[in-house]
């Protein structure tokens, strides 16, 4: 009982009540259209429900390959991010023992990304560049070195993904994807108070999908001239 009635009295969800009540007082078109838009995108039943349509949309099967690439995603000459770490476990579990492929890695920063590389997989010998800022630039100078390539599989974040699977089919690469799995897709506990409440960790989620739409909007529009790629 405790866990079914709790959220109703957190700050986002008193909110919430709060901005029903003024839109039943004062009738305003202007409020009734915070308060949808404010519950559509906080509501965790909803979120869930994006969250399975974008995993689905970008789900591939594990499938053996003869060369895989592990994108980078910052860090500093030191320090290992987590976000890299997982897209290096992501490598390790799609892997058999006896699989010895050519790993590629894509950063400014390699040793860190090498020494874990060594500490998880030590019969795997790598390579390792800076190929850019971005996923563009990363990809512009990754095409001529993986064109004659076959059965390449790309080890990014989940929520990445459908950036990643949009540059592939650009590139005309013969390639996959594996995901590493983030909190970002990670559905939310949801229970019968889900549909009368809003959770604050779905605006996270939807941040991040706008930011990768948007991103790929703004490079589709301006290329080289905004993104260097």
């Amino acid at each position: 009982m405790k866990d079914l009635l709790e959220p109703f009295l957190y700050p986002h969800n008193l909110l919430l009540y709060a901005l029903l009540l003024a839109c039943i007082c004062y009738r305003k078109k202007g409020l009734w259209l915070i308060f949808i838009c404010y519950y559509l995108v906080g509501n965790t039943y909803l979120a869930n429900q994006a969250r399975l349509w974008y995993q689905q949309g970008i789900a591939a099967p594990k499938q053996a390959a003869s060369q895989y690439v592990v994108l980078g995603c910052g860090g500093s000459a030191t320090h290992l991010p987590a976000c890299a770490a997982a897209r290096i476990q992501q490598l390790k579990q799609e892997l058999t023992p006896d699989q010895l492929p050519v790993v590629t890695l894509t950063t400014r920063y390699c040793q860190p990304y090498l020494d874990y590389l060594q500490q998880q997989l030590p019969q795997v010998v790598a390579d390792c560049f800076d190929a850019g800022d971005n996923t563009y630039q990363e990809f512009a100078n990754l095409a001529p070195r993986l064109a004659q390539q076959r059965q390449i599989r790309f080890i990014t974040s989940d929520f990445h993904s459908w950036r990643v699977s949009r540059l592939i089919n650009e590139y005309q690469l013969d390639a996959s994807i594996g995901a590493a799995s983030s909190q970002t897709l990670r559905p939310v506990n949801c229970s019968l108070n889900c549909f009368f409440t809003v959770n604050l960790s779905n605006l996270d989620f939807y941040s991040k999908l706008t930011a990768e739409f948007s991103s790929y909007a703004v490079y589709k529009l301006g290329g080289r001239k905004l993104t260097g790629a």
